[in-house]
């Protein structure tokens, strides 16, 4: 499975799944979960240069994501742990001056989620190698400072929640990768920034590691702000 960035067809993002993130954007805590999607064409590998739009904010959002390893539809949560190959370190990037356009205009947010580059990606972690993914330490630093540093033990819904939930709307697949939300602190990455994330488990030992720099991106998308 450490080919799931190749194999899997869907990244599913959970929003709004730690309440200290949702309450720094003014957002509600929702009572159920609920996810958008990324297209896998937005994969950076760890070391790479994620690219900027011209005039876009891009926040960072540090999160544990969740490899797929069997397909199934209607899993329950007591079989949820059965159709989960690993783990993985990754960052949503977003858009934010986007999204905050968008929102306020009452259309989806596929763009301000979708650029190439805006979800980069760690190596694959097997399930054996996290006995308990709900006591994992996610942490993001930006050119040395850090900006994000929570536990996966604040999410409001858990993993088999959310495979839950995922798959009772829509077949989960081998490869599938499932963003499981971010802590607080997101903020933004400029070009020129180099970001550093890190998981750890509930001991403090590494598990993975997640580095990339900032670019501005030539030609493409130019963000447009409302007159």
């Amino acid at each position: 499975m450490a080919s799931f960035v190749q194999r899997g067809k869907k990244i599913v993002a959970i929003g709004r799944n730690y309440a200290a993130h949702a309450k720094e954007l003014n957002n509600a805590t929702p009572k159920e979960p609920f996810f958008f999607l990324k297209p896998t064409s937005s994969y950076l590998a760890t070391g790479g240069a994620m690219e900027i739009p011209t005039g876009v904010v891009a926040h960072h959002e540090v999160e544990l994501g969740l490899i797929i390893g069997k397909r199934g539809r209607d899993i329950s949560q007591a079989d949820a742990e059965s159709h989960v190959a690993g783990y993985t370190l990754a960052v949503d990037m977003t858009a934010r001056n986007l999204q905050d356009k968008v929102k306020k205009q009452g259309l989806p947010w596929s763009a301000a989620k979708g650029f190439d580059t805006f979800t980069p990606i760690g190596s694959f972690i097997p399930k054996t190698s996290v006995p308990e993914p709900h006591d994992l330490r996610l942490s993001l630093k930006i050119n040395g400072i850090t900006k994000q540093d929570g536990t996966t033990a604040d999410m409001i819904f858990r993993i088999p929640r959310l495979i839950e939930h995922i798959s009772s709307i829509m077949t989960l697949e081998e490869g599938d990768l499932i963003l499981t939300g971010t802590p607080s602190g997101v903020g933004p990455v400029v070009a020129g920034d180099k970001v550093e994330c890190v998981l750890a488990d509930g001991l403090g030992k590494e598990l993975d590691t997640l580095d990339f720099t900032a670019v501005s991106r030539e030609g493409g998308y130019k963000f447009q702000a409302d007159e």
